[in-house]
């Protein structure tokens, strides 16, 4: 049932892209604001208690609602973990900027690549080069694809498998992932394209407020975010752990086993987040590039760690990280095919 329901999202995805998909962030946006705004007391376990009240709710109604569905008949709790994981999968909230930027840099038009890249990243790129551009692209889309896809995946088959239904693993790691990004505050792939006014909703109604009010600076904003957002980082960290590790290994796989491994042990820990890490060495490794290095960022260089093995990345090389990431995705279906075949069979 999970295996169809998989294959069922996926072709759903690709044939109908949820266009909806902004409405329904700007709803989950206003939710967790809700609860930042009443109970973000700048301490730690205001943040657990404000995490606690906006995820196990839902992810507790939706394991609820599988299991009715499923008692009334299987076919309906199919299609419900068909719908949830509709909305919290996809390669399409990706996908096409990886498609216009490889685009771009084929057809030389190196410009309208670095505007791409800046669109999708929110950090200014019209100092890349051709081959930091294709670099950077290729480390968006890995990370991506694990935060899109090869997640959302591992949860909903966890929980399909202790039978708590699918639906609310995928659920729950998308929350997890929602709240670390508006309230982790930290500097990242994930997190630094939210602008600060959208991660304190209460500083941007006080500031469109006519009368007079006296708040604080952007710091003290900030390290009040940091504190309270303490307990989101730590349970994504938690929710990460094992589906950074499994699309690592899949990679290594369906890729270059030997360079995967051999860059996942000795360069991951160099990056900074060291889960971004494993994804960006293992994946640099299974590509056979390099990726990773000192790119130009406000005029000064910005130093990274070295990660992979090889030659330097190109539009060739964003091609075969396509290539990477389907061969992944085959690989999970045709593993669920035998452990399908394999309960049924016992």
């Amino acid at each position: 049932m999970s295996l169809f329901a998989l294959i069922a999202a996926l072709l759903l995805e690709q044939l109908h892209p949820l266009s909806s998909r902004k409405y329904l962030h700007g709803w989950l946006s206003g939710y967790v604001d809700f609860f930042q705004q009443h109970f973000n007391a700048g301490q730690h376990k205001h943040g657990k208690i404000a995490w606690l009240l906006a995820v196990l709710p839902l992810v507790l109604g939706v394991a609820l609602l599988s299991w009715l569905l499923y008692h009334a008949h299987p076919v309906f709790a199919w299609a419900f973990n068909v719908l949830v994981l509709y909305l919290t999968m996809g390669f399409r909230r990706f996908s096409h900027y990886f498609t216009d930027i490889h685009h771009a840099l084929r057809d030389g038009k190196l410009d309208e690549a670095r505007g791409l890249l800046a669109k999708w990243r929110g950090i200014p790129s019209h100092e890349l080069n051709a081959e930091e551009v294709a670099r950077v692209t290729i480390e968006e889309a890995l990370i991506a694809s694990h935060r899109n896809v090869f997640g959302v995946i591992v949860w909903f088959v966890l929980f399909s498998v202790g039978g708590l239904g699918g639906a609310a693993g995928a659920l729950l790691y998308r929350l997890g992932q929602f709240l670390r990004k508006r309230w982790g505050g930290e500097d990242d792939t994930v997190w630094r394209d939210i602008p600060l006014a959208e991660r304190l909703p209460h500083a941007r109604s006080r500031s469109r407020s006519s009368a007079p009010v006296m708040y604080r600076g952007s710091e003290e904003d900030e390290a009040e975010l940091r504190e309270f957002g303490g307990f989101a980082r730590q349970v994504f960290y938690l929710l990460e752990w094992l589906p950074v590790r499994m699309t690592a290994l899949t990679f290594a796989i369906v890729g270059d086993f030997e360079d995967t491994v051999y860059c996942w042990r000795t360069q991951a820990a160099s990056w900074p987040d060291s889960e971004t890490g494993i994804l960006l060495a293992s994946g640099a490794g299974a590509l056979g590039v390099r990726l990773g290095m000192a790119i130009p960022q406000g005029g000064l260089p910005f130093d990274r760690a070295e990660l992979g093995v090889g030659d330097e990345a190109d539009a060739d090389f964003m091609r075969s990280t396509i290539g990477l990431v389907w061969r992944s995705v085959v690989f999970w279906l045709i593993l669920l095919l035998l452990l399908t075949l394999a309960s049924l069979l016992g």
